[in-house]
């Protein structure tokens, strides 16, 4: 297996210099994760929590809180199982976290947990926390090594507490690295439809469901491309980025799940049992689209548009 978390260490130099979202340049900032991702899907996914984890603290006043060189996550998944408490000069954290992509090989994690007074934001380093053993056993993005990780009464200082409750959502910047998620899973459909297209090209195939399939993707990639302009337009406006983020989100997970059914349709078992190459990428996009509550945004969005009128974006 490839050490996708050494891998993405060796590009920080590359990954640090991307531009934020927001700067003028964010159809650059998802180009290179949606190549990353194309290349090595596993790749893409830490690559992504470690340039998301420097906007976000850039974004929330603390970028000092990193240093070039320290590879970096975002554990915000289930913060209801870690609880934070204050106490004299800091905070305690004491629970489970679980989908922790890059587990203790990170420096440092950007990890929510539940206070008192809501969900707050903590940067935290990986150095004596300790993952449950075989809390990682996935169909695919195995090399992510994303673990469930005890917090054992975890003592973090004031100042590693980031903004005040809820400031990690509630800033423009969450909608924005919603569609950055969404940047990596286009890319990692194009992996797919890479092997797709070499075996047409090998075994001359009827190249339909390649042309649908790609078709599809072309259409989300355009989607992802207005979005990045539309927020390099109106950095500030959370209501944008949030809607943003759904549409990019709806658009790309169909359009990328349409590619897996169009590539397994066509190459049958021997692309999944004979091309390994190919049956890790589609074992990959697989798990990591599974991340998606495809329901759960489309019915947010439904009520959103029910709130104004149905206008289109052209």
């Amino acid at each position: 297996m490839v050490d996708a978390i050494g891998a993405v260490r060796a590009q920080l130099p590359k990954l640090d210099a991307l531009p934020l979202p927001g700067k003028g340049s964010t159809r650059t900032r998802w180009r290179t994760l949606a190549e990353i991702a194309r290349a090595d899907l596993a790749q893409g996914r830490l690559a992504e929590g470690h340039v998301d984890a420097r906007a976000v603290l850039t974004e929330l006043g603390r970028p000092d809180l990193c240093v070039d060189g320290d590879m970096l996550g975002v554990w915000a998944a289930e913060p209801q199982n870690l609880h934070a408490t204050a106490q004299r000069g800091g905070w305690r954290l004491h629970g489970a976290k679980g989908w922790c992509s890059g587990s203790v090989t990170l420096d440092y994690a950007l990890v929510t947990a539940t206070a008192p007074d809501g969900p707050r934001l903590f940067v935290v380093g990986t150095q004596g926390l300790e993952p449950f053993e075989g809390s990682w056993q996935p169909l695919g993005m195995k090399a992510t090594q994303s673990d469930t990780l005890s917090f054992d009464n975890v003592l973090v200082a004031d100042h590693q507490a980031i903004g005040p409750p809820s400031a990690y959502v509630e800033r423009a910047g969450f909608g924005h690295g919603g569609c950055g998620v969404a940047a990596c899973w286009w890319g990692g459909a194009l992996g797919v439809l890479d092997g797709l297209h070499a075996a047409v090209s090998l075994d001359r195939a009827d190249p339909d469901e390649l042309g649908l399939a790609a078709a599809n993707l072309a259409a989300a990639g355009h989607a992802l491309g207005a979005a990045a302009d539309a927020i390099d337009e109106r950095p500030e406006d959370v209501q944008l980025a949030n809607r943003l983020a759904r549409e990019v989100r709806l658009a790309v997970a169909t359009s990328a799940r349409n590619a897996l059914d169009r590539a397994v349709d066509a190459m049958g078992a021997s692309g999944l049992c004979h091309r390994p190459a190919h049956s890790t990428r589609v074992a990959d996009l697989l798990v990591y689209l599974s991340q998606h509550r495809e329901r759960s945004t489309a019915t947010t969005h439904g009520n959103a548009l029910l709130a104004s009128p149905l206008s289109l974006p052209w």
